[in-house]
């Protein structure tokens, strides 16, 4: 397995086991589908999560992808979970989201 590849299987394992130690026990790591992708972890319902542990931030382009991820899973809420640069808990990294999604997330409606 190449080095960016290690590095993605690593942060979704953290965010994987954060989440079954925090309420969501189903939650689980899902397998690649190609275009067809609906996210990076599964078991959280209604919800999907793309995680990105990288050098670069590009957050306009994760947040389309996980919008596209999102559409394919017909899951009206969706997340980026991106690594912080010198903190190894996934508590301590950011979750990007547009503000029609946070809205969302905490409206009354939901």
């Amino acid at each position: 397995m190449n080095k960016p590849k290690q590095k993605g299987t690593a942060a979704e394992t953290a965010v994987v086991a954060y989440l079954r130690e925090h309420g969501f026990p189903t939650a689980e790591r899902r397998a690649l589908a190609g275009s067809g992708d609906k996210g990076d972890v599964s078991g959280v319902v209604g919800c999907v999560i793309e995680i990105k542990n990288v050098q670069r931030t590009a957050l306009a382009e994760w947040i389309e992808e996980a919008r596209k991820e999102a559409a394919a899973a017909h899951a009206p809420v969706w997340a980026v979970w991106h690594k912080r640069r010198g903190k190894g808990s996934p508590a301590e990294w950011f979750v990007t989201m547009t503000g029609e999604q946070f809205v969302q997330l905490i409206g009354e409606d939901s």
